[in-house]
């Protein structure tokens, strides 16, 4: 929400057009009608890499710099490299930037869990380049990432790479009881926009990557256990899951790991790394916080 106010304000000021082609909100059509994620969903969600993402080719700048501090789609920017470096009119690029939450923990240890995850790249959009010159090229921006997927100096521009685009399985009731997997667990550490609170659309990003098995296309379920207070933003109180002042307790201090977990919802994975991954919320029952619990189905 504060990224996406922030978005707004600079937007209002700067008169930087948004790209139309952006989908209506995921919650305003249902799982069930689509059979795979949408092209927005792939392209914009973001990635976490542990290895530093190539910077040699950046944003330097874009057409009325003088009163624009943003770009975006169709506007045209500036990349610094040119002719001499090999690059042609029509080459493709996508742009990306390295961000942290703006905020405080948001749960305990999420510093700890998001560093050792790797870096969270923002992705702004794409642009193909349409004039060459011999130390810099100009590019027009062909697709812009909403909220704050706005272009600005000092972006990444990485060669084009196609995404895979999952399909989603096969709808069917959901399994509030599910069983525990048995395969790897993690945390959700972050989110898209850097939300604190989840729901169905969301891009979630979790710490199980590739190197515990995680793959594009898999599903992940979101759960809790009761008696866990790491989720500062729900606010609970102590031993809430046996007692709540003035309105009974039971005889035996029950702790979360006597009592069944509760299965929130779940998500498909848009993109992996080696040790994180981009998760798209696909069903939620209750509102989910960063700190929650993924694990593989």
């Amino acid at each position: 929400m504060r990224a996406n106010l922030a978005a707004l304000c600079i937007s209002v000021l700067t008169g930087v057009g948004v790209c139309s082609a952006q989908t209506a909100p995921q919650d305003a059509v249902t799982v069930a009608a689509r059979t795979q994620p949408e092209y927005t969903d792939v392209y914009c969600s973001g990635f976490v890499s542990d290895a530093r993402v190539p910077d040699e080719i950046r944003v330097i700048s874009g057409e009325q710099s003088d009163y624009k501090i943003i770009f975006g789609h169709p506007e045209y920017v500036y990349l610094s490299r040119g002719e001499d470096r090999g690059v042609k009119v029509g080459d493709r690029y996508t742009i990306v930037r390295p961000e942290r939450d703006p905020g405080n923990e948001w749960f305990q240890g999420q510093n700890k869990l998001s560093k050792a995850a790797g870096t969270l790249y923002r992705d702004a959009g794409q642009v193909r380049v349409v004039n060459v010159q011999p130390k810099v090229s100009i590019a027009q921006i062909t697709f812009s990432c909403g909220g704050g997927g706005w272009m600005q100096r000092g972006d990444i521009a990485r060669p084009f790479e196609e995404r895979p685009t999952p399909p989603y399985k096969d709808p069917g009731p959901f399994d509030h009881f599910a069983p525990v997997s048995g395969k790897p667990v993690g945390n959700v550490i972050s989110s898209l926009e850097y939300f604190q609170e989840l729901g169905r659309g969301n891009i979630a990003y979790v710490n199980l990557g590739a190197s515990r098995g995680v793959k594009v296309g898999d599903y992940l379920r979101l759960f809790r256990y009761q008696g866990n207070t790491t989720e500062w933003a729900s606010q609970k109180l102590k031993g809430y899951q046996y007692k709540v002042y003035g309105f009974g307790r039971t005889p035996t201090a029950y702790q979360w790991k006597d009592l069944p977990r509760e299965v929130l919802g779940e998500g498909i994975v848009l993109n992996v790394s080696r040790n994180a991954a981009a998760v798209l919320i696909t069903y939620s029952t209750v509102p989910m916080y960063t700190g929650d619990y993924a694990e593989i189905e």
